[in-house]
């Protein structure tokens, strides 16, 4: 397995910035959600034509890549669908541009029924499976908002016909939002997994925490023991939520921690 992580967790840092301490920490690849304040990946100055030549250079010099771009697009959002399509499909493009496999995208964040349209959310993630298919690129739909349900999960995944398809498995939301065992999940949608996002966290007292690896009460060494059970090899990518929580432990001790602890866990 190799090892990332999202750019969520230092918001404020430059891509000079975040590309050195992933040099330095020895990760494998950098997921791209934003940097600094520009947030639509396709919008970001290393990756316009003037520039992504160097970018690439660059990284392949240090023996880094990208490993996903990870969009804000909510496919089964009502009256939202058009829009999240032309944003998946401008992340295809670039992801293309930048040799990277994979494009996160999500049903919704919510798990309300009547805002999540699972019938139009199929058919617009088969035509991007399809639209990705010819560009190397594979969207990734998310163990999310209604989808943290991995029955449901399964159902969806296996209602699209493309053979262009996967799962980001974010080991965070089924657990504490579906009340998933691991294994449970892993027996649902295990053989689509392409790409897993880890957090820590502590559930108490009706207040979620999230603390560094291996504070927490998330079952994080057995989901990892379950991703070598079904011979998983992908990334493994700390998901820091500190660019909407402020107050979350700085992105220098979190991103060293991190790599020190997944590295024994893997």
């Amino acid at each position: 397995m190799k090892i990332a992580f999202s750019t969520l967790a230092c918001p404020k840092w430059s891509f000079n910035e975040v590309f050195s301490v992933a040099k330095d920490l020895f990760f494998d690849g950098i997921e791209i959600r934003g940097i600094g304040n520009e947030l639509y990946v396709p919008k970001i100055r290393e990756f316009d034509n003037n520039h992504i030549d160097e970018t690439l250079e660059k990284l392949k010099n240090a023996n880094l890549e990208i490993s996903i771009l990870s969009s804000a697009a909510e496919i089964a959002k009502a009256n939202n669908g058009l829009n999240a399509k032309k944003e998946v499909k401008e992340y295809i493009d670039i992801a293309e541009k930048l040799n990277v496999k994979y494009v996160r995208l999500l049903c919704t964040q919510s798990i309300d029924k009547e805002d999540c349209d699972l019938e139009q959310a199929v058919k617009i993630y088969e035509s991007l499976c399809e639209y990705g298919k010819s560009k190397g690129v594979t969207p990734l739909i998310e163990t999310n908002g209604k989808l943290c349900d991995t029955k449901i999960l399964k159902k969806f995944i296996e209602d699209c016909k493309s053979d262009n398809k996967g799962v980001l498995w974010d080991i965070h939301h089924p657990y504490r939002f579906n009340y998933e065992s691991v294994e449970d999940t892993i027996s649902n949608i295990g053989k689509y997994i392409k790409y897993v996002h880890i957090k820590d966290s502590i559930y108490s007292n009706g207040k979620l925490t999230y603390t560094l690896l291996g504070k927490g009460d998330l079952p994080v060494k057995e989901a990892i023991d379950g991703l070598k059970a079904i011979n998983y090899n992908g990334y493994i990518s700390l998901e820091w939520l500190k660019r909407w929580l402020s107050d979350l432990e700085e992105p220098g001790i979190v991103l060293s921690h991190f790599s020190h602890e997944i590295r024994n866990l893997i």
